[in-house]
């Protein structure tokens, strides 16, 4: 689980904080509600984990509170491969 924490925060800094930002990103910081990741990027980030894992997430099950944190995300993930 934690590996999986790890890529999840390495793809969300890469793809959604600027360089320039000091912001620290963690993996319990609010990334919808703070603006790191907007819808766009909700659904890239949904590609991304369809992928990586090999799963497939609904619609309905990809929401702002299910992706606003890593560890959100990560039990979401896991709930596809347990």
């Amino acid at each position: 689980m934690d590996e999986m924490k790890d890529a999840v925060l390495e793809y969300v800094i890469d793809e959604y904080v600027d360089e320039d930002d000091d912001m620290d990103v963690g993996f319990d910081t609010a990334l919808i509600s703070s603006g790191i990741v907007d819808s766009f990027s909700m659904v890239s980030l949904k590609v991304f984990l369809e992928k990586k894992y090999n799963i497939t997430l609904s619609d309905g099950e990809a929401t702002p509170e299910a992706f606003d944190t890593v560890t959100s995300i990560v039990e979401l993930v896991n709930k596809h491969l347990g």
